[in-house]
């Protein structure tokens, strides 16, 4: 296996044998269980598809409760695909955080970053405002700025730097480093910040 689904359960701080202090968010990766197995013969291609949260049967649709009923496992919150070739899993079998990471590993981090809601160009591209108040010069602090000429080419190119909705766009945080491993609670210590509010899924992956 190369990765697990999990969740961010929130920051910790730790200090190394250096006395150096690191921040460090802490994800529950797991149990998985492998909700469908995927193979060359039958997909194209080798792979297995991971289940992760429990979820209620009345929120759960009629082709989704046969397809967990396959690997013999309840509704998952939320699955994932991850390429694993050769295939070493059975369909239902659990998959446990230490059985897939270790400390001194470097993992990728998925997941979907907090929504910030319509925002302005200070807050959502770091602008300066147009510069320091002047007589005459009313709530100008945090205004973009001329934003395109009058008569050629008279339009606004698309791509410009304005105000707009911000955050709860699918972020991936390369290369963070596993810090700790503790498996009896399936806990994931890594050094870091991962994106997405406490409770969200995200997807950790081994590079």
């Amino acid at each position: 296996m190369n990765g697990l689904i999990g969740k961010k359960i929130g920051m910790t701080s730790i200090y190394d044998d250096a006395g150096r202090y690191i921040a460090c968010t802490v994800v529950e990766a797991g149990p998985n269980v492998v909700t469908q197995v995927k193979t060359d013969d039958s997909d194209g291609y080798y792979a297995l598809q991971l289940g992760f949260g429990a979820a209620k049967e009345k929120n759960t649709s009629a082709p989704l409760k046969g397809h967990f009923a396959k690997a013999s496992t309840a509704p998952k919150q939320k699955v994932a695909e991850f390429r694993d070739s050769p295939l070493d899993k059975k369909l239902g079998e659990e998959i446990k955080v230490d059985e897939v990471f270790k400390p001194g590993d470097t993992v990728h981090a998925v997941g979907t970053s907090k929504g910030k809601g319509f925002q302005g160009v200070v807050k959502r591209h770091g602008f300066g405002g147009v510069g320091e108040l002047t007589h005459g010069q009313h709530d100008r602090q945090r205004a973009p700025g001329s934003v395109g000429s009058s008569s050629f080419p008279s339009k606004v190119f698309k791509g410009l730097r304005m105000a707009g909705r911000t955050g709860g766009v699918q972020v991936k945080v390369r290369n963070l480093k596993v810090v700790k491993v503790f498996s009896d609670k399936n806990l994931l210590v890594i050094r870091g910040a991962i994106p997405g509010h406490i409770g969200s899924f995200v997807i950790i992956e081994k590079k």
